[in-house]
């Protein structure tokens, strides 16, 4: 859940003209447009958030599905190093575009199916929450929006390794 803190600095950028129009741009990414501001599970609930993203990629080439991931994943770590900014708080809970930019890792390139989906969200959630090395080591050394992304990069390449083997054994 949201601290106290937490959500009297965010309610504070309302009027504070030090936090640029960019500053906002990014903050409303990095938050998935609010869906970080939700109590208890923000992780999950952003994975959730790119099930849209998930379902247009299903619609497209390998090359587009691989340029959408590309800006996702440059968008994920500008907004999440600007909001950490702006935030004063680094990898701060609210910030759950790094989780998008993992889900659609573990999915982008396989057949878009429902068994995908799911499999790929739990497992994505699976890897993101017990961060097997080096995710921990990554998360606790790498700094700024990098750092944000990057750890949820390397859980999403670990879901997709085993959702890989999964749909091959289930084939």
């Amino acid at each position: 859940m949201m601290s106290l803190n937490q959500s009297d600095r965010l309610g504070s950028l309302e009027g504070d003209k030090s936090v640029s129009f960019f500053d906002r741009i990014a903050l409303a990414i990095s938050m998935l447009f609010g869906i970080g501001l939700l109590p208890g599970i923000p992780g999950t609930f952003g994975t959730a958030g790119a099930i849209p993203l998930y379902l247009l990629m299903g619609s497209l080439g390998a090359r587009y599905r691989a340029l959408l991931l590309l800006v996702v994943v440059i968008g994920a770590i500008w907004s999440s190093h600007r909001a950490q900014r702006v935030l004063r708080k680094a990898d701060s809970r609210e910030i759950v575009i790094d989780e998008v930019a993992g889900f659609l890792l573990t999915t982008a390139f396989l057949p878009f199916t429902w068994l995908t989906l799911i499999a790929g969200f739990l497992l994505f959630r699976f890897f993101d929450i017990l961060k097997p090395p080096p995710i921990r080591k990554i998360e606790q050394e790498v700094r700024g929006g990098l750092g944000v992304v990057l750890d949820d990069l390397v859980a999403g390449v670990y879901a997709h390794l085993s959702l890989r083997l999964l749909l091959y054994t289930l084939t």
